[in-house]
């Protein structure tokens, strides 16, 4: 019995053509499937090659070509008011369907909290005389780093009342739908249901494919009226059946393969997978699928990496399973335990609740690579003429080489960084170790082994650096970085003791008591400063509260940290927008004209110890320094900091690659030109300007570029009355890349070939 016709999609040798034909899914026993009457709105659906919709008897049928031959078939109905995967379907070219899954149901778990401010943001604001009033408060609320909305014991102070119980709220997905919508933006095709309701949150479920890629990403698109939330959320798939897809497949935190085959009891709870890449595999004969994570945007900052099991599975019974993504409750390490900040949701900001899921027509093993290539494998992709650099890692180096009984001895967090792809590390010990307030005799005995551990660490094409997060004197936290290794300096000037002096073991050591002395041994000594995690933190405040000091005001000053996910916010589509971009826009407006420098946005970690089994890459943005080689463990890196000083890098998430950049033309008529790669498929690019007194952008969509593509973007612009300009590449993971703001009315440098040269 034929209950309904549905269209299916094949491919000829000039296109796709739908056809009718396949027999309804049917549920155990044999009996066929009766879909709800829906309407589904195709007004803004647009057919394309590659790309197509149709209805037919309540079934929404999209079909749309992968990648390496393969084609993918997604069928849609309601079911009682919910929006099921009538079946996900992929085959090679030519070949026959496989089918993943049938009857899938989508389901969403989110939990909430109340974000509070926390005193470790006040702390820096009262000690610069700025009263904590409600507005006060309210602006800097939603950048809590030390905040665990989830955890009720005693822990860090936060401005408020106390944490209770009643203030976390769970909830699960429930659907009234009876209609959905069909929309082609670029090479995406959306199918919107509306009906969505998770305690709090209502809005729609939305599953998006893309031609040319064989990912189908599912979002829950909610939004509270709620004041104050913070939340996370699970997301997945299930009833998947064993007789499809008879195991999961995953490697464990330490890269060895392990499967579970559902021979166990039945699972009233989801089983949390420490998975290695944040991925987990449902593997069928002939076909498998993959669910993961968002690469960035999933992950709120944390001060360590440890793998909290971001995917899971759960066995529903004899049959059927589940899979998806999860985040944990809160931290694993007790003493990180009020560190769990989770997602900001602004009242009426409609948050993207994603997950990826992967159809291939491979094993488990196959489909694991195809899906790693969208982050090269969680590494930063070597680039011709380009060395990766990061900084602002306490790891405690120096204290734990002693304590090893040898400086030789190979450290597990360097072996961690040496596998994400990174040349160039900026370490920044004396942070809570060893003696950073000394004023001479122990710090500088610290700082001398301090060089030489980290001279020992370097090796070819790997450099570590004895920098340092010493805050102090100027306002705020930052980092100040040097060119040669062994400069000693403390931070206290006792009465009556020189700015300089000779030290008959040390040489020449500084001894510094206010911000003019920092200020006078930069400049002796070559050195920069940047603010680390701009407006929150320690650096609540900053750099706003000293934009008028003539150590901002002055070349050696080179901007702010691009730290994103304090304050993460799945509504908005680019991440760091207020505390990175907007604190260094705003600096570049009020010192246009000022014969000063740009200030720039420098990609930095901020982070505690790390091992080879954490999930490092998730939480590791990354400078791409236009570099001819790395400097040796005995060389002055003075190139290193000319690069970051000229504006001769680009940062990234990883996923996007800016290889060339340039600004063309003369006086009103310029333009501008950049190379760029990219793994998933992008969303938009944006020219953003200055005047002196606002800041204004152009974005233009990029959605008609899929997955795994280069493009020479060659973007003309009226430079009339701008002062300064930058250039940034978002995708639709929300994975991003940026060059650096370059001054309209000054020479303008390059970062292709025959970059470092004046044009």
């Amino acid at each position: 019995m034929l209950l309904y016709r549905i269209a299916v999609v094949v491919t000829t040798s000039t296109a796709l053509v739908w056809i009718t034909s396949a027999a309804a899914p049917t549920v155990a026993g044999g009996t066929p499937l009766l879909a709800d009457a829906m309407a589904c709105d195709l007004a803004q659906y647009k057919s394309s090659p590659g790309l197509a919709a149709a209805m037919d008897q309540n079934v929404l049928a999209v079909a749309w070509t992968g990648q390496n031959g393969s084609e993918m078939r997604a069928r849609y109905a309601i079911d009682g008011g919910q929006p099921i995967v009538r079946d996900l379907a992929v085959r090679r070219t030519g070949g026959q369907w496989v089918t993943l899954g049938q009857n899938l149901t989508p389901e969403y778990r989110v939990v909430s909290g109340i974000r509070r401010m926390s005193t470790q943001q006040a702390d820096p604001l009262k000690a610069a005389g700025v009263e904590l009033t409600p507005d006060v408060i309210a602006r800097n609320r939603w950048y809590a780093f030390w905040d665990a909305p989830l955890v009720m014991k005693p822990g860090r102070e936060i401005i408020g009342p106390p944490r209770r119980e009643s203030d976390i709220k769970r909830a699960s997905s429930s659907f009234h739908t009876t209609s959905c919508s069909v929309k082609t933006d670029g090479a995406a095709l959306e199918v919107t249901f509306p009906g969505l309701s998770m305690g709090i949150f209502s809005g729609d479920l939305r599953f998006t494919a893309y031609r040319g890629t064989n990912l189908l990403r599912m979002d829950a698109l909610a939004k509270t009226n709620d004041e104050w939330i913070a939340y996370k959320y699970d997301a997945g798939l299930k009833g998947f059946s064993t007789g499809l897809t008879p195991r999961v497949a995953w490697r464990d935190t330490g890269g060895q393969p392990q499967h579970y085959e559902f021979g166990g009891v039945i699972q009233n709870t989801s089983a949390p997978v420490k998975a290695q890449n944040r991925l987990l595999v449902a593997e069928g004969k002939g076909a498998s699928l993959g669910t993961f994570t968002p690469p960035h945007t999933f992950f709120f900052t944390r001060e360590v990496d440890t793998n909290l099991g971001y995917v899971w599975y759960r066995k529903d019974s004899a049959t059927t399973f589940g899979i998806g993504i999860r985040q944990a409750d809160a931290e694993e390490t007790p003493q990180y335990a009020d560190n769990f900040a989770l997602f900001n949701a602004p009242p009426g900001t409609v948050q993207h609740m994603g997950v990826y899921f992967y159809a291939s027509p491979d094993s488990a093993e196959g489909t694991r690579q195809a899906v790693l290539r969208f982050t090269h494998g969680d590494e930063f992709k070597p680039l011709p003429g380009y060395k990766t650099f990061v900084n602002h890692f306490h790891l405690r180096f120096t204290e734990r080489l002693r304590a090893s009984g040898s400086f030789d001895t190979p450290m597990q967090d360097l072996a961690a960084m040496k596998a994400l792809g990174l040349n160039i590390i900026g370490l920044s010990d004396f942070h809570g170790d060893m003696h950073p307030n000394d004023p001479g005799p122990l710090r500088f005995k610290d700082q001398k082994d301090y060089f030489e551990t980290t001279r020992r660490a370097s090796d070819t094409d790997f450099l570590v650096t004895p920098w340092e997060e010493p805050s102090a004197y100027f306002g705020g936290h930052y980092n100040i970085i040097f060119p040669k290794r062994n400069v000693y300096w403390s931070k206290v000037r006792q009465p009556g003791q020189p700015f300089t002096e000779i030290d008959p073991m040390y040489g020449k050591v500084y001894h510094t008591g206010d911000a003019a002395d920092v200020q006078q041994m930069m400049d002796a000594e070559g050195a920069y400063w940047y603010h680390a995690h701009p407006r929150t933190k320690g650096t609540t405040g900053y750099p706003d509260l000293i934009f008028d000091k003539p150590y901002v005001k002055n070349d050696r000053y080179l901007g702010v940290a691009f730290k994103p996910g304090m304050g993460m916010d799945l509504s908005e589509a680019k991440i760091c927008e207020w505390r990175c971009f907007d604190s260094t826009d705003t600096m570049n407006n009020l010192y246009t004209g000022s014969g000063l420098k740009p200030k720039y946005i420098i990609a930095d970690i901020d982070t505690y110890r790390k091992g080879p089994e954490d999930d490092t890459y998730a939480n590791f943005p990354v400078n791409y320094l236009k570099l001819a080689r790395t400097p040796r463990a005995d060389d002055d890196v003075s190139p290193v900091l000319a690069a970051l000083r000229d504006g001769h890098f680009f940062v990234t998430t990883g996923e996007i690659l800016i290889t060339n950049y340039s600004i063309a033309g003369t006086g009103a008529t310029r333009s501008i030109g950049a190379d760029v790669e990219w793994t998933f498929p992008l969303s938009f690019v944006e020219v953003v300007w200055g005047d002196g007194k606002k800041v204004d952008r152009q974005m233009i969509s990029a959605t008609d570029l899929g997955a795994f593509g280069t493009k020479h973007f060659a973007i003309p612009f009226d430079a009339t009355g701008k002062s300064w300009v930058r250039f940034a590449v978002w995708d639709t993971a929300g994975n991003g890349a940026f060059v650096q703001p370059a001054w309209l009315n000054a020479p303008r440098t390059t970062t292709d070939e025959g970059a470092q040269r004046k044009q």
